[in-house]
């Protein structure tokens, strides 16, 4: 029989947990007993570290040619709020970016109808020219089937031709909930979650490293979030290529997604961190995204098994579209005094992990 008691042996031992005992968790009322299992075992994996980086976001356009419901960023060509960004202007922020310290620039953006894939190619490129010292972190796996189809290239292809431009390496995003019923539900337009997986097996096997995101709170069920970390975690046993997974919670705001939806609570999201670090043995990072988080449960979160609180991020624009209450960035001062006040050790990154400093 199932009980937390059995559970935390099991977790204490330092033995797998199973799916039933994962559901069995999130059906659990004791988020402190949760919590503790979940601290015991980022302890285990990173000590009293947690991590940043000093990163800046750039969305191209926001031009797609999916329309899922849930989502508030995009728009169609020619739509009040549409935007493609030039390449001259891209590349400011980027040089921008690596002025004032950033390490990282992550790109991500809509499916725009007009653009050929040689755009991204010269995209990466011309950021390479500009701000040699900047990784960079670009295309979601739906990005990467979408060039497929617009180039008539194979997957590999598109990812050997966009490493050899400058690609450094993956974000987590369009995974949603792999689940294909809540996909047909949310977004179906977007490639199936069996194809999200078999793209980001091919990017581990090219070489790169990439995240892994969850977009809870919505219409899907614990079952269904057990369910998407249990392909995740399988993959990561094939490839040990995810760095961090990142549980991101849905903004009821703006979204087109006519259901209802009360989106997530404190306790929702901290249960959910703090399970995801339970049941994702294989993954050495549990992200908190404090965009959509929030600044304080992103904070109470680092005592339920995280250890990762993203960067300073710099105009995030997809989840305060979506109507985040966050500010737009925050200081690499604000970070360190959230981390210190939870008693953790900060420890600025790079992208793939390396530690740059700590304070």
């Amino acid at each position: 029989m199932t009980t937390l008691e059995t559970i935390s042996a099991k977790v204490r031992a330092g033995q797998r947990i199973t799916p039933e005992e994962a559901l069995f968790l999130f059906n659990a009322n004791d988020l402190l007993a949760i919590g503790e299992l979940a601290a015991l075992v980022n302890e285990r994996k990173n000590g009293k570290n947690v991590y940043f980086n000093v990163n800046r976001h750039i969305n191209p356009t926001n031009v797609c040619v999916n329309r899922c419901a849930f989502c508030a960023f995009s728009r169609t060509a020619g739509e009040d709020g549409a935007y493609t960004l030039a390449l001259d202007e891209i590349c400011r922020r980027a040089r921008e970016a690596e002025g004032e310290g950033a390490t990282e620039v992550h790109i991500v953006g809509g499916l725009h109808p007009d653009l050929a894939f040689e755009f991204y190619e010269e995209t990466l490129r011309a950021i390479r020219r500009t701000a040699p010292k900047l990784h960079i972190k670009a295309f979601t796996a739906v990005e990467i089937e979408y060039f497929s189809r617009i180039s008539r290239l194979t997957i590999e292809k598109v990812l050997e031709r966009l490493i050899s431009a400058g690609l450094g390496s993956m974000p987590g995003g369009g995974a949603e909930i792999l689940v294909e019923e809540v996909r047909q539900k949310i977004c179906p337009e977007k490639i199936s979650g069996a194809r999200w997986l078999e793209i980001i097996r091919l990017a581990h096997l090219s070489g790169l490293k990439t995240n892994a995101t969850m977009l809870y709170g919505h219409v899907e069920t614990p079952a269904d979030r057990v369910a998407h970390m249990e392909m995740l975690r399988s993959l990561q046993d094939e490839t040990g290529g995810f760095q961090a997974f990142i549980p991101l919670a849905f903004q009821t705001e703006n979204s087109d997604l006519k259901l209802d939806i009360k989106g997530t609570s404190g306790l929702d999201d901290l249960k959910t961190l703090a399970i995801a670090r339970i049941f994702l043995d294989n993954f050495d990072h549990i992200k908190a995204y404090w965009i959509m988080l929030g600044e304080k449960i992103a904070q109470v979160s680092l005592a339920f098994g995280v250890n990762d609180l993203d960067g300073t991020v710099v105009e995030e624009k997809i989840g305060h579209d979506a109507g985040a209450k966050s500010p737009q960035s925050l200081t690499t001062e604000g970070i360190i005094r959230l981390i210190k006040n939870a008693g953790k050790v900060p420890v600025e990154r790079d992208t793939l992990y390396h530690p740059i400093r700590s304070f």
